[in-house]
């Protein structure tokens, strides 16, 4: 886990906070699922990127992240997912080497332009779906949108479930931010504390 902690403190105090969606751009899916026409996997990532849009009684990401107040704007992950060449994601087995690191997800989070409508943007960042361990690795990111600087970034491993590709991975999202709701965000809050205290 990384966070700066001057900056979270920043974040706890906001308000109004921008969700910007799932970014597959580093993903890595294996071929036994996810073997398809790069029309169809576009189609599942924005897919997903809507079913957090379409039901956010279910995707409560306000509540995970203790906001009132929440914009939505997915234009940059849009953009990124559209790019993608979907053959560079698919792989027969997810490897070691393929994982990502704290220090690569500050470095990537630093080449985004973020919408700058609110000061903190929050994102997922795919790192895997794998079928052959039936588990999803993400990223959530909470990102400071004028500097692109990373004010945290967590991976969390998480089984996916239900009938259907779509909601079978979607779920690995709905796990997201019922464990941050639960545990993360409490957990992240008193670290600050304690820093702060000693």
């Amino acid at each position: 886990m990384y966070l700066n902690q001057s900056y979270f403190m920043d974040f706890l105090n906001e308000k109004e906070i921008t969700w910007a969606g799932i970014d597959f751009t580093k993903a890595k899916l294996t071929r036994k699922s996810f073997s398809l026409p790069q029309e169809v996997l576009i189609h599942y990532m924005n897919a997903w990127n809507m079913m957090i849009l379409s039901d956010q009684k279910k995707y409560n990401i306000r509540l995970s992240f203790r906001k009132p107040l929440m914009q939505y704007d997915l234009s940059m992950v849009t953009k990124k997912n559209k790019a993608i060449k979907t053959s560079n994601l698919l792989c027969d087995t997810i490897n070691i080497t393929d994982i990502m690191s704290d220090a690569s997800v500050v470095e990537y989070i630093s080449s985004l332009e973020f919408p700058k409508s609110t000061r903190f943007a929050i994102m997922v960042l795919t790192e895997s779906f794998d079928d052959t361990t039936k588990m999803g690795s993400l990223w959530i990111v909470i990102a400071e949108t004028t500097t692109s600087s990373t004010v945290l970034t967590e991976n969390f491993m998480l089984n996916p479930g239900g009938f259907g590709t779509q909601n079978y991975w979607g779920r690995t999202f709905y796990n997201l931010f019922f464990d941050i709701n639960k545990y993360a965000f409490t957990r992240w809050e008193n670290s600050v504390k304690e820093n702060i205290n000693s």
